[in-house]
């Protein structure tokens, strides 16, 4: 039973590093890049993609459609205030977001943001492992299991783990494949 609420929680930690990669330019234009982006839509913080239509018309490219023509420039101020690293052009009936050919250099830096987050999620992986663990001998010093029961119960837990670090590793060479590609 433990090891299913170990491998959720396991498994919201690789939602997570999904999120984040998606986050993470790779010279392609990617529209997850504007997720966390809320526009002020009369009065209300709305998430930019309930407010128009976002489409990818060139690879390098992602063009807003606003449905209401007036939150055009609500737009353009909310994608300067988040901070993203593109300037938005407003043509009066689309925002268009146009992303530079990424230099050596920022690929590099990407590829080590990307490691980083591995990194993390990974640490995150072992924490979840630790939890399990020390639930499992918990109960084996109140005589709920045995030790043989313990050991049954490390083991899988241990090959859980192993499995969520080699799929954040799988994750993590392709992003950084994509990333790296000219």
């Amino acid at each position: 039973m433990e090891n299913n609420i170990t491998e959720q929680k396991m498994d919201k930690a690789i939602e997570y590093l999904v999120e984040e990669f998606g986050n993470i330019r790779a010279g392609r234009a990617n529209p997850s890049i504007l997720n966390k982006i809320e526009v002020d839509y009369y009065g209300m913080n709305t998430p930019i993609n309930q407010v128009g239509t976002i489409v990818v018309p060139e690879a390098r490219q992602i063009q807003i459609i606003p449905w209401d023509k007036s939150v055009l420039s609500a737009i353009e101020k909310a994608i300067n205030k988040a901070g993203i690293g593109i300037n938005p052009i407003n043509d009066g009936v689309a925002i268009r977001l146009i992303f530079p050919e990424l230099n050596e250099q920022r690929r590099k830096d990407l590829a080590k943001e990307v490691k980083s987050l591995s990194e993390d999620a990974k640490v995150a992986i072992r924490n979840i492992r630790r939890d399990a663990m020390d639930l499992a001998k918990a109960k084996q010093k109140t005589s709920e299991i045995t030790e043989d029961e313990l050991n049954v119960n490390e083991e899988k837990i241990q090959k859980i783990t192993d499995k969520y670090i080699q799929n954040i590793d799988k994750l993590t060479d392709s992003k950084e494949k994509d990333i790296m590609e000219i």
